[in-house]
């Protein structure tokens, strides 16, 4: 029925979405009978194929694609028709009812088919094949649906999502709609995926005033936990207040005095006095769970370091010639005199971190440690931050090691198992890539080391720092000669077997492996990684293994980047597009962002087919085949929590039960529901960010002037060190060279190691 500016219809499919805007494309049966279909354009983010809707807008024309129908706003109406019921049921909107199913209820009850679902859902079990089970399952769905549909029906006149308004629901049930009206900023602190910014539109849709003490408060502690996901543990005073004020558009005043009853909450915020980057006292403050495990963290490694008891008291009175001597046969090969200290350190100091670039020999010393420290019965843990490095370690060493969350074994809300209470049961800790350990994991980490046990991080330093807030491995190495605006000061040699390095003793005992190995030596990708990190230009001319594509213009460069990935790099190198070369970017949005790249890549490699299972969320298409990541810590979810940056395949994709299935890299199936699926995003492309601890045959990095902002020396190095075997940069010259030259703008807001050397 068309009538004005209402149209009413069914979606039949979804062309275009964009997750950013909302804006979307859709094609509409009207229901005229002719089998044409409306294209309608506007805000349609949430409506599912399927969906029989009421939209109101006004009529246009389109140049190339004439006349279409411009949505203001929508609601969903049940539909009337027989074939619009069963497409309607057999859309996967109700949970336990796929199109096979569909098609037998309204074959059984005909168009009275939702007013038997709605008023008498038990006589469901009339239909052939239904049994009391699922009768109960699908009349359980059919009232959550109306519940959460009254929500977003609330929530659709301050333009929140249909997804944001599932998660409502789930988290308050029937107090949904008086949460939304009465405590709006409770949505902030309480829903993952509403920021201020969403709660303070809904507030003041509310009539919430502008200066409301709830909303300054509110304020504050968003500026905080944005600045948190900067990477900074803790914000100046006086820094806050200017953000605040900004943020909030409210007097100084006001932002004052509200945090001062923000510091007075138990669980509000802490001020404390520390030193500021330049060294000069400040007042920082802190969200109480950073103050807290920053304190823990400083305290429980001091408590590490200085205690009596050795669980490894064998390597007191070793001799180290002999011991050294046997490690040689053993390994077949003889360790360079730094490597040497690297080991002693490791088996004789509580705490000790080992650092250095790719080529150095970290592995093989580490493969020493573990192997000496086997000989003498020790029980030896091994552990990474992630499910790719946790492989690669375990394939180093022999043994079995494990992600830091499984070791862990973290439970919903993510408390540990293990912890100071219930230590593990080690003598020697080894945690591989700790760049990447931020504050609130290496706490968990460090409280589940027993007493007397020796702790040994290995990482890279001049790699970015950990996604999650601090930068514990630098902090840990602050003594080591790094000023609070840069970073550890790194001894460079040539090549050599005996290989180069120092001992540091500052505040955690510390070795850094400083010198390329021969063999290491022949690899264009190792020698352009140090080059990179010593401020040199990349050689991009005569090597097997690191080429250059040259292309100024950055939608050209994505073009490209999407052509090298998905089929010349395999066609060359025989790699598997999708296990095997991965696409690393600076940023997420723009022309050569991982957000436009996801979509050419998946058209790529895996495209639309009619045997192929999909489900549309937002702006995103989810096809068997995909590979995805995970962008939130979610501790509910597998047996020991996903993480922020896990990826894994879509292998499954069921409509009926509203769930697709991810294999991650830890071989673990992860089931999500359709209404989660804002947790996964493409990772054909992803953030240099986001690949710390991940190794890839072959990377392809677009490195354009269109993410002038973002190139920087460790970012452009910590996407090389990703590789093993293969590197291609694609982009100019121009940005290639911004990205060699400029250092990163300095040190993230912590003060562990401030505390460290307090306490020491």
């Amino acid at each position: 029925m068309v009538n004005g500016s209402v149209v009413e219809g069914v979606l039949e499919r979804i062309t275009y979405a964009n997750e950013e805007t909302g804006y979307t494309v859709a094609r509409v049966d009207t229901g005229r009978g002719s089998g044409d279909l409306l294209t309608v354009v506007g805000a349609l983010l949430g409506a599912q194929p399927g969906e029989s809707l009421r939209m109101h807008g006004r009529w246009g024309s389109h140049p190339q694609y004439g006349k279409q129908f411009t949505v203001e706003n929508y609601t969903t109406v049940l539909p009337a028709t027989i074939q619009g019921i069963r497409r309607y049921l057999g859309s996967g909107l109700i949970k336990g009812i796929g199109p096979r199913i569909a098609d037998r209820i309204v074959e059984h009850f005909g168009t009275d088919t939702l007013d038997v679902i709605e008023k008498e859902p038990g006589r469901l079990v009339e239909v052939p094949g239904l049994g009391p089970k699922r009768t109960k399952m699908i009349g359980a769905a059919w009232e959550e649906q109306k519940a959460i549909k009254e929500v977003m029906v609330f929530l659709q006149g301050v333009g929140v999502s249909t997804s944001i308004a599932v998660r409502i629901y789930k988290k308050y049930g029937d107090a949904s709609i008086s949460v939304v009206r009465n405590e709006p900023y409770r949505l902030a602190a309480d829903v993952w995926g509403i920021g201020f910014l969403t709660a303070d539109r809904i507030a003041q849709s509310v009539g919430i005033p502008h200066d409301s003490p709830d909303r300054v408060k509110a304020g504050l502690q968003y500026a905080l936990s944005q600045s948190t996901d900067q990477g900074h543990c803790f914000l100046p005073e006086e820094q806050l207040i200017a953000d605040a004020v900004k943020l909030l558009q409210v007097d100084t005043g006001l932002v004052i005095d509200c945090l001062g009853e923000l510091a007075a909450e138990p669980e509000g915020v802490v001020r404390e006095r520390v030193p500021g980057k330049d060294g000069e006292p400040v007042t920082a403050v802190y969200l109480v769970p950073f103050h807290r495990a920053e304190i823990s963290l400083a305290g429980r490694l001091t408590r590490l370091m200085r205690s009596d008891e050795d669980r490894m008291p064998a390597f007191g009175d070793v001799v180290w010639d002999k011991a050294l001597a046997w490690l040689a046969r053993r390994t077949g090969a003889e360790l360079a005199p730094e490597q040497q200290a690297a080991v002693r350190l490791a088996l004789t100091q509580k705490v000790a971190v080992l650092t250095g670039g790719p080529g150095c020999g970290k592995s093989f010393t580490v493969r020493s440690v573990v192997e000496l420290a086997r000989a003498k019965k020790a029980k030896v843990v091994l552990a990474a931050p992630t499910g790719r490095a946790a492989k690669r370690l375990s394939e180093l060493t022999g043994a079995e090691a494990s992600t830091v969350h499984r070791l862990l074994e973290l439970k919903p809300g993510g408390d540990a198992a293990y912890d100071a209470d219930r230590p593990l049961d080690a003598d020697l800790v080894v945690v591989d890539e700790a760049s990447m350990l931020d504050l609130l994991l290496a706490n968990k980490l460090v409280k589940a080391v027993p007493p007397g046990a020796h702790l040994l991080l290995v990482g890279d330093v001049d790699q970015l720092p950990s996604v999650g807030a601090g930068e514990v491995l630098r902090d840990l190495l602050a003594g080591e000669g790094a000023a609070r605006g840069g970073s550890p000061r790194t001894e460079s040699g040539g090549a050599s077997d005996r290989g180069g390095g120092r001992v540091a003793g500052g505040t955690v005992p510390s070795v850094r492996l400083t010198r390329i190995f021969r063999q290491a030596q022949q690899s264009g990708v190792v020698t352009n990684a140090h080059r990179i990190n010593s401020g040199v230009p990349p050689l991009t001319t005569g090597l097997k293994d690191f080429f250059l594509f040259v292309e100024d213009d950055a939608e050209e460069a994505a073009r490209l980047t999407v052509d090298v990935a998905a089929r010349r790099v395999p066609a060359k190198f025989g790699l598997d597009p999708r296990r095997d070369v991965q696409v690393l970017t600076p940023m997420h949005r723009g022309p050569a962002g991982a957000g436009a790249l996801n979509g050419l890549l998946q058209q790529a490699v895996t495209p639309a087919r009619p045997d192929l299972s999909e489900r549309r969320f937002g702006g995103r298409v989810f096809r068997v085949g995909d590979k995805v990541t995970q962008i939130r810590n979610n501790y509910d979810k597998g047996s020991n929590g996903v993480f922020n940056g896990t990826v894994g395949v879509v292998t499954d994709l069921n409509a009926e039960e509203q769930r697709l299935t991810v294999r991650t890299d830890e071989d673990e199936e992860v089931p999500y529901d359709f209404d989660e699926l804002d947790e996964l995003a493409h990772a054909y492309a992803v953030t240099i960010h986001r690949s710390q601890g991940s190794e890839y045959p072959a990377v392809v990095i677009p490195v354009t002037t269109s993410a002038w902002m973002m190139l920087q020396r460790n970012l452009l190095y910590t996407a090389v060190t990703r590789a093993k075997r293969l590197v291609v940069l694609v982009g100019s010259r121009k940005a290639l060279g911004q990205a060699v030259r400029t250092v990163s703008a300095g040190r993230r807001c912590t003060a562990l190691d401030h505390r460290l050397a307090g306490a020491v």
